[in-house]
């Protein structure tokens, strides 16, 4: 696909002049972004970033930060060669003046007609990095950094931030290993203003289409969690729903706080797990449904997994993955079925409407029958239903044959 951005001049603080990709809203004018390179320079992947955040109604320039070094660095992540020119690029720039030279792509941007005035950064590995120490030595509307590398290492930095920031970490990530990942959440969740996402079962570079470790649901979850911090940050759209419906969910699910999870509720709200006719309407009713039916049963290795999430202005649809193993009755999903031991994996959808900022109700919908076939309570092997394979298809489409169902339908036809 041909780029839909062109090149052009920024000045350097210091002297001197580089170029900065500028890729521009349908409209003619959006909010700025500076989106701040890989180690493999302004590329292809680095233009298509910058396009897509263009075709979403930002104004969004992409600086050469290698330019010093040699102007124009494009390489891929396709060869061994490439990396290792790639992190001698890396290894031989200039961090400080790198970011002065984001300052001066910053104000480039902010004074150009197709800018609506505000601007902020958003920056994937080496540009991560750079993202973080850009909000803390300078003034961005805010600020987002992918799995940024060797952030444990200046936190140090970290009371400079005056500004929004958020944070995607990547669990599996051997540049962020675990102990650093602590660091971090140590230095900046108590700051004011400051989001640390983690993607537990995620690598580097997990948005990166096409790469090594490009995780589709991760990959969606953060950019839709970056343009939402965007738009409230950049275009002021009121509250970040994906914020309340993520404040909610930790609440009935990690603190385990009943009187925080109905605090995000309004007075009327209701609760509807569609399959099995659980949950309440009103507060006491929930108070009752989340202390003594929901929050205490939850196996404790309980997981959910991201797998899309779409919103609108007045609610969300969030696609997920359910894991647990059930080793507790769980009056919520299985009234009345005492613990089986068997583990079980089924896709689960939410319908949140809201109002204002708080929640008004929840549609809860998964497929009853392939929990009870997990926990072998009908046989599937009888009936046209599927077990944990559903939900697998769901994250892999190619990881189960489709039409299965049918085709052992057939032969027993026969």
């Amino acid at each position: 696909m041909a780029d839909r951005g062109d090149m052009v001049a920024v000045r350097a603080r210091d002297g001197g002049e580089f170029q900065a990709y500028l890729s521009t809203p349908s409209s003619g004018s959006g909010p700025g972004i500076v989106l701040i390179q890989e180690i493999f320079g302004v590329n292809a992947y680095m233009r298509g970033v910058a396009d897509w955040y263009a075709a979403r109604g930002f104004t969004v320039a992409c600086p050469d930060l290698f330019w010093r070094q040699q102007p124009g660095v494009v390489l891929t992540d396709r060869t061994d060669e490439e990396w290792q020119t790639a992190f001698t690029f890396m290894k031989g720039m200039d961090e400080n003046l790198a970011i002065e030279d984001i300052a001066a792509t910053m104000e480039l941007l902010r004074a150009h007609a197709a800018c609506t005035g505000k601007a902020g950064t958003v920056g994937f590995c080496l540009g991560g990095r750079l993202a973080y120490l850009f909000s803390c030595r300078h003034r961005p509307d805010c600020s987002v950094g992918y799995y940024g590398v060797g952030l444990e290492k200046i936190m140090n930095e970290a009371g400079g931030i005056a500004t929004p920031l958020m944070m995607h970490i990547a669990g599996k990530d051997a540049y962020c290993p675990p102990q650093a990942q602590r660091a971090i959440h140590k230095a900046l969740d108590a700051l004011p203003g400051v989001t640390v996402h983690d993607y537990p079962e995620a690598d580097h570079a997990f948005s990166r289409v096409g790469g090594k470790h490009y995780d589709a649901g991760a990959a969606e979850l953060a950019d839709l969690r970056t343009l939402e911090f965007f738009a409230r940050h950049l275009a002021g759209t009121g509250p970040s729903l994906s914020a309340l419906w993520e404040e909610h969910v930790q609440h009935e699910f990690a603190t385990r706080d009943t009187e925080a999870t109905l605090k995000t509720m309004v007075k009327d709200a209701y609760v509807n797990h569609v399959p099995v006719l659980t949950g309440g309407v009103g507060l006491e009713q929930l108070r009752d449904f989340y202390s003594r039916r929901f929050i205490p049963k939850m196996p404790p290795d309980t997981q959910m997994m991201s797998v899309s999430r779409t919103v609108g202005a007045h609610g969300l649809v969030d696609e997920m993955i359910f894991r647990f193993t059930h080793t507790i009755e769980m009056d919520w999903m299985l009234p009345g079925v005492a613990p089986t031991g068997r583990r079980v994996e089924v896709a689960l959808v939410a319908i949140v409407y809201f109002r204002g900022d708080r929640l008004a109700h929840e549609h809860i919908y998964w497929d009853q029958a392939s929990v009870l076939a997990q926990v072998g309570l009908v046989d599937a092997a009888k009936l046209p239903i599927a077990g944990a394979e559903a939900a697998r298809k769901v994250l892999d489409p190619a990881s189960v044959p489709s039409n299965a169902l049918m085709s052992r339908a057939g032969g027993q036809s026969r």
